[in-house]
């Protein structure tokens, strides 16, 4: 069954289980609401009579539209205004037209249970056969790694030159410094007296 309701000045084609974005009510997320204004009514390809007939919805959420900018301008004026505005919504769930109301279901239960099942028989067997597939396993793994053998942190090199090469001498000792006393003439300026030149003789 389906009805045409108008609310906001808006009107709206709705059928059970249906949700709709209509302009804001009063009220809260789970409160009922009841749209009386049915403009239109009908089951399949049959109208029927709105004559006392109601829709009941139940508001799932009060939300906000998207953001709209308003912006104002008069060019020579140095008049700008920008303004932005979110309109107010309510979200609602149709629950009943008229008398026909919508079925809640039934959550499965027959899903559950072999989940269940899957621990208990487990827990069903006994200890001496889940030891002896632990040790089973352990055997299967010492088998393995002794066929494989465990790799060392750090293995010799298969390169027999690399491996009988020396190694690199050890740096040399840088030279010592000399000592404070002392003074280096190395970079030391000439002496007043060695900077003349005598004159050549003729």
């Amino acid at each position: 069954m389906f009805a045409v309701v108008r609310t906001g000045g808006k009107q709206y084609r709705v059928a059970l289980g249906d949700k709709i974005v209509v302009e804001k009510l009063d009220g809260s997320a789970g409160d009922r609401v009841t749209l009386g204004d049915v403009l239109l009514a009908g089951d399949g390809g049959s109208l029927k009579s709105t004559d006392g007939l109601t829709v009941a919805a139940e508001i799932v959420a009060q939300a906000k539209a998207d953001k709209v900018t308003v912006f104002k301008k008069r060019r020579r004026h140095n008049y700008r205004r920008k303004k932005g505005h979110r309109q107010q919504h309510t979200i609602l769930k149709i629950v009943a037209i008229g008398d026909q109301k919508e079925q809640k279901k039934a959550a499965p239960k027959a899903a559950a249970a072999p989940k269940s099942e899957a621990p208990k028989a487990a827990a069903g067997k006994p200890a001496a056969a889940r030891a002896k597939e632990t040790a089973d396993a352990t055997a299967d793994q010492q088998e393995a790694n002794a066929i494989v053998g465990t790799p060392t942190e750090n293995p010799a090199p298969n390169n027999e030159n690399a491996a009988g090469a020396e190694k690199p001498a050890a740096k040399k000792a840088a030279p010592a410094k000399p000592k404070a006393g002392t003074q280096s003439t190395k970079n030391a300026a000439p002496a007043k007296g060695g900077a003349k030149k005598t004159p050549k003789a003729k």
